[in-house]
Order: structure tokens, then C-alpha cells, then sequence
């Protein structure tokens, strides 16, 4: 008993981390604001837009297959940081740091095996939860950066971005049409949308003012 106790709050105390990790997305585009979104708190966004679409479409998905993948595939980034399609690593290395990662923070609790197949499932995006998974974590994204956008605390037009604006990537958004930082993440994402209800989501989200629904 006391063995098993020692485990889970080895876990815990690795996972619960992610608390004071900050999302590195906003940091890179220049975000200026005092409290900037956790990686947690990122965790806590996608079960919580999870729930919130599978209450109002009928998509016919293991919800809580999908709320374990939203909470464990981030345990990772404990190890490796929040990394983003600006650093300099490519997929296939990023996908093998990530399950030494995942490995090595999951290796106290009994049921290591069977997390980390759940993770893989997420990262292979196969299985429709898989997918449905993967279009929240990305979704969650783009809502939180219009809403940073709204605030105006995440401009596009700062100086410290032109770095950013000058990547190839960023440079086909913006003769595509993205006009502000909201924009990009959207349209970015949109090709992982593969499922209409999603790119509905993500299309009101870019064309209408998010924090007037708080009112």
C-alpha cells in the first residue's frame, strides 16, 4: 500500500508541473500581457471544449477515451518542454523525445502500458477519438489566441515579429489572407479539421468577437 502511494504522488508531483509550464506559443509571438495560459490550463481548455462539442453534436465518441488522451499526451512536455513548429526539431525526432519522455514520467504507476498506448493512439491519429482528440487540442489553441488577439495583447504588427513573418509557412498564410496572429493559428490548423463541425467551430471563432459571448 504504501508503495503504491509513493507511485502515484511521484506522478502527480511530476504531471502537476505542467501547472508553471508556460505555453511557449505566446511567448514566441511577443505576447504582452502579465499572466500568460499554462500548459495546464491548455489541458483543462481542450476537455473542457471536449465536453462542450460532444454535448452539442451528435459525433458518436468515446468521450472519456478522449478526455485521457487530452490529459496524458501533454505529460511529455515535463521533459521536453513546449515545443512548436518554430523550433528546430523535426517530426520524427520530436515524436521519439516525446515517448522517452512519456516513458519516464509514467514509469511509477501500474497502468504505464496501457497510458502510454493511449498516448501512441493520440500521436498516430487513426481512431476517430484519436482524431476528435487531436481537433480539440488544436481548436483550444485557436480560440485561446483570438481571445488574446481580442484583448490585444498579441499583435501582429509588433517588431519582434517580424522573424516569424518572414517564414516561409507564416508567408503563405499571409498571401492567403491571415491578417492577424488568430488568423495564422486558424488557418494553420484548418487542414487537421477534417471533421465539419470542427471547421465550423473554427470559422465563427475567426469571424466573430469571442468576448461579447462572456457578457
Amino acid at each position: 500500500m504504501e508503495q503504491k502511494i509513493k507511485n502515484l504522488l511521484q506522478f502527480y508531483l511530476l504531471a502537476t508541473e505542467l501547472k508553471d509550464k508556460i505555453r511557449s506559443g505566446w511567448k514566441i509571438w511577443s505576447i504582452d500581457r502579465e499572466r500568460i495560459e499554462s500548459v495546464a490550463e491548455h489541458i483543462y481548455g481542450t476537455c473542457i471544449l471536449a465536453i462542450s462539442i460532444d454535448s452539442q453534436f451528435e459525433l458518436e465518441i468515446d468521450l472519456h477515451k478522449v478526455i485521457m488522451m487530452l490529459v496524458l499526451h501533454e505529460v511529455e512536455e515535463i521533459k521536453i518542454g513546449d515545443l512548436t513548429p518554430f523550433d528546430k526539431q523535426t517530426q520524427e525526432k520530436r515524436r521519439t523525445l516525446g515517448k522517452q519522455a512519456v516513458e519516464e514520467v509514467l514509469n511509477s504507476l501500474d497502468k504505464k502500458v496501457q497510458y502510454m498506448e493511449l498516448i501512441e493512439e493520440f500521436e498516430e491519429m487513426k481512431t476517430k477519438e484519436s482524431l476528435f482528440a487531436k481537433m480539440c487540442d488544436k481548436l483550444e489553441a485557436d480560440i485561446q489566441s483570438k481571445i488574446y488577439c481580442e484583448e490585444g495583447c498579441m499583435k501582429i504588427e509588433k517588431e519582434e515579429n517580424q522573424l516569424l513573418l518572414e517564414d516561409k509557412r507564416v508567408q503563405k498564410l499571409l498571401n492567403e489572407g491571415a491578417k492577424s496572429i488568430s488568423d495564422l493559428f486558424i488557418e494553420n490548423d484548418r487542414p487537421i479539421f477534417t471533421e465539419k463541425v470542427f471547421e465550423n467551430i473554427a470559422d465563427y471563432v475567426k469571424n466573430n468577437e469571442l468576448l461579447k459571448l462572456k457578457k
